[in-house]
């Protein structure tokens, strides 16, 4: 109905929409607490901008239009567009508040709403990180007051200092990091790169001979009419690739496992420390990331988060926006699957140097879905 918002029944008139500008201004009074400016990004960003960070998945998810031959999309989410304005306006350290609608495709006949409400706050700052993420996370729990959630944290910076501290090439630790946020296409490369490697060389065997004999401008034209919209140079580039990866050795078994290992880790925070810290002993590269996500607990608990109460899973936070590279959390509502999370967020410090042209300070955030946080107030739809 068109009185309805995502989410929430009758939430654009009368009655429901004073209820919903209400808890609106609740939840950016919670995230306003520690002096945070409000403020409103322009809702058509820069598509280039989108595209060259998650790709042309992202045209799946997004809505795009053009204007005097430049392509727009309605922003699906307001990390980018705030980390645009604040990069722009330069003063560090900083934090803004924020609410307002954002726009997100969805599949032929799907329910799921394309419109739906986010309030957030962004704190870019590049003293103790630590304490900031503990600070964003304890800005959410006030605004999520005494909701019906399970929180749930994970830190992507784990899985990220494992992948680099692989015995292998930068071309495969930059596939695996370009993959992480997609678990099965990330599943498969390490199966590639480890176990499947000979047969993965055996099945491209022609292909390969062909590079490396010079003849793959004639395995092009032997296939015939070209489909796709890849040149002769972009398939003899990839083609290169290929040979190049059938030349390097095998991931050993034991990279494999452990870095499974790793993603597969689950339970309190604090359990999920222990495991951490035994995991870190035969890892390379992972005890600086485990000195973090303690550091992290340490400051939560100052702010009267009590670590034992902090559900952890290693592998959380692997299917959203592809920006998050350290710490991440999220509020389910286990009574109500009809609802998304509630709220989410973590740590981006990444996407500030790509947006800054190298020139980045740590960021986290964290945003409140009101429409949602209502419903789920308001018990079964």
């Amino acid at each position: 109905m068109v009185a309805d918002r995502a989410f929430l029944k009758g939430g654009r008139l009368g009655a429901g929409f004073g209820r919903l500008e209400a808890e609106i201004a609740r939840i950016l009074a919670a995230l306003a607490a520690t002096g945070a400016m409000r403020v409103e990004p322009a809702a058509l960003q820069p598509a280039e901008l989108l595209l060259d960070l998650y790709g042309e998945d992202i045209r799946a998810r997004a809505f795009v239009t053009e204007d005097e031959g430049a392509e727009l999309m309605l922003r699906p989410d307001f990390t980018l567009p705030i980390v645009r304005l604040h990069m722009a306006a330069g003063a560090e350290p900083a934090r803004y508040v924020y609410c307002g609608p954002v726009w997100r495709r969805q599949a032929a006949g799907s329910e799921r709403p394309r419109e739906y409400l986010q309030a957030g706050v962004e704190v870019f700052d590049g003293t103790a990180p630590s304490e900031r993420d503990a600070e964003v996370l304890g800005l959410i729990l006030d605004a999520l007051g005494d909701a019906p959630v399970r929180l749930v944290t994970g830190d992507m910076g784990l899985v990220l200092a494992a992948i680099d501290g692989l015995e292998t090439t930068e071309a495969r630790r930059r596939a695996l990091r370009r993959h992480v946020w997609r678990p099965h296409r990330f599943h498969a490369l390490l199966e590639r790169f480890g176990p499947l490697h000979g047969a993965e060389a055996a099945r491209r065997a022609e292909m390969l001979a062909a590079a490396g004999e010079g003849r793959v401008p004639e395995l092009i034209a032997r296939a015939g009419h070209r489909v796709g919209k890849r040149s002769a140079g972009e398939i003899a580039e990839r083609v290169a690739g290929l040979a190049a990866e059938a030349q390097t050795p095998a991931l050993p078994q034991d990279a494999v496992d452990r870095l499974e290992a790793v993603l597969a880790v689950t339970g309190s925070a604090v359990e999920a420390l222990g495991q951490l810290r035994r995991l870190a002993r035969e890892t390379p590269g992972l005890a600086a990331a485990v000195d973090r996500f303690e550091a992290r607990l340490d400051a939560c608990a100052r702010r009267g988060i009590a670590p034992e109460g902090l559900a952890f899973e290693a592998g959380f936070g692997r299917t959203t926006l592809e920006y998050y590279d350290g710490f991440v959390f999220g509020a389910l509502a286990p009574d109500r699957p009809d609802l998304p999370p509630i709220a989410s967020g973590g740590r981006y410090d990444a996407l500030t140097r790509a947006l800054g042209q190298g020139r980045g300070i740590p960021a986290v955030g964290g945003i409140v879905r009101p429409e949602a946080l209502l419903a789920l107030a308001g018990g079964a739809p």
